[in-house]
């Protein structure tokens, strides 16, 4: 095994990109693909991603995503400072409490859509998505008054996620885990390895998120993980972009970036802004409610064969010859057997029901555009 972690260190893995405490680990464990996301190697393939949504959905996949680097934002003004970069009121904010919350720029450009951890009243994490939130922040430190010390902690995320999930952590940390409500996070250890987990994950099923305190433990952790979950179906995988775009939840660089505002992706709940806290950004996202958006995001399900893979580009949608917008997620759904997609588009054409044309680069399709998310679980066990 040790070989074929030599093989990949020599075809192309190198120093300028870190490696993950459990990159070894998913290694011996299959790991066939990486991609890079905040500057670290993030396992893509465990072989076929339909066996890793089936995994998923029907047992549990442990997930290395150690790529979600935590920003620290501590000092005696750190909840001020946190406030003023994100435009949800986070005045109630608990200790052990997470919040999704969106960041944007002066111009109302989103950053990124981290989760906020209060781990101390003078401690947050902003748990990222892919985009350079540590320089934003230590940036904006330098050119305030905030008495705040932000840097990037030894903290590296697993995603346990399925509906075997709970049982395994109910065998790891007993009935207390129970205890652990939605978005909500508290510490444990298991012998001397000390975590924080929280009731989060980005895959639209149940799960929890384990943040590893110390790196030089990642790989006992990894394996301790992976032999407790065997009894109950726990496999190695990778986030799934099937589940993700079936529960139309977004991921930055694709549905979103610094030139996509929260309004057009629906995203108004998590912006206060008529709340009397002051916010980066917030004189351009009023002024953006003023003047109205000029595109939208929307659902569409794409008449075609069934996609290989998800999309790589974006697809251009057109009406009559015209670009109206654009394709940002596309995969091909096993369970709804149809190939479902996330598109910006101009408003006036954004009708659910509407049929548009898909330029996919050797050929077009159809496609109409549907609410989201495509599959909900509530409504599939009500119908049920």
């Amino acid at each position: 095994m040790n070989n074929s972690i030599n093989t990949l260190y020599d075809f192309g893995f190198g120093t300028q990109i870190r490696k993950s405490p459990f990159f070894d680990a998913t290694v011996r464990w299959g790991a066939q693909g990486f991609s890079t996301y905040n500057h670290m190697y993030i396992p893509r393939d465990f072989g076929n991603p339909e066996e890793n949504f089936w995994n998923l959905i029907n047992h549990a996949i442990l997930c290395d995503v150690a790529v979600e680097r935590q920003v620290q934002i501590k000092g005696p003004d750190a909840s001020k400072f946190v406030q003023m970069m994100s435009p949800r009121d986070l005045s109630e904010m608990k200790v052990g409490q997470c919040k999704y919350i969106i960041l944007v720029n002066q111009n109302g450009g989103i950053l990124n859509d981290p989760v906020l951890l209060k781990i101390a009243d003078d401690c947050y994490w902003f748990s990222l998505a892919d985009s350079d939130i540590l320089f934003w922040a230590q940036g904006l430190a330098a050119n305030s008054n905030y008495d705040v010390e932000i840097t990037e902690p030894d903290v590296s995320p697993l995603q346990l996620q399925g509906p075997k999930s709970r049982d395994i952590m109910i065998r790891l940390f007993g009935d207390s885990i129970n205890d652990l409500k939605y978005f909500w996070f508290k510490p444990f250890n298991l012998g001397d390895i000390n975590l924080i987990i929280s009731r989060t994950g980005w895959s639209s099923e149940l799960g929890y998120e384990i943040f590893l305190l110390d790196s030089n433990q990642g790989d006992d952790l990894y394996e301790l993980l992976m032999s407790t979950g065997k009894e109950f179906g726990l496999k190695p995988g990778h986030t799934s972009t099937i589940r993700r775009i079936e529960g139309a939840m977004l991921s930055y660089h694709a549905d979103m970036d610094i030139n996509t505002n929260p309004f057009e992706l629906g995203l108004d709940k998590y912006i206060d802004i008529n709340n009397d806290f002051n916010f980066i950004g917030k004189t351009a996202l009023k002024k953006i409610i003023e003047t109205g958006i000029d595109r939208k995001q929307v659902g569409l399900v794409i008449n075609s064969d069934p996609l290989e893979g998800p999309n790589t580009r974006f697809w251009d949608i057109k009406i009559d010859g015209l670009n109206i917008g654009k394709i940002t997620s596309a995969v091909y759904s096993p369970r709804l057997k149809q190939n479902i997609a996330l598109g910006l588009i101009a408003v006036d054409h954004a009708k659910i029901g509407n049929e548009v044309f898909i330029d996919q680069g050797s050929y077009t399709s159809s496609a109409i555009i549907i609410e989201k998310p495509f599959y909900d679980p509530k409504k599939a066990i009500t119908k049920s």
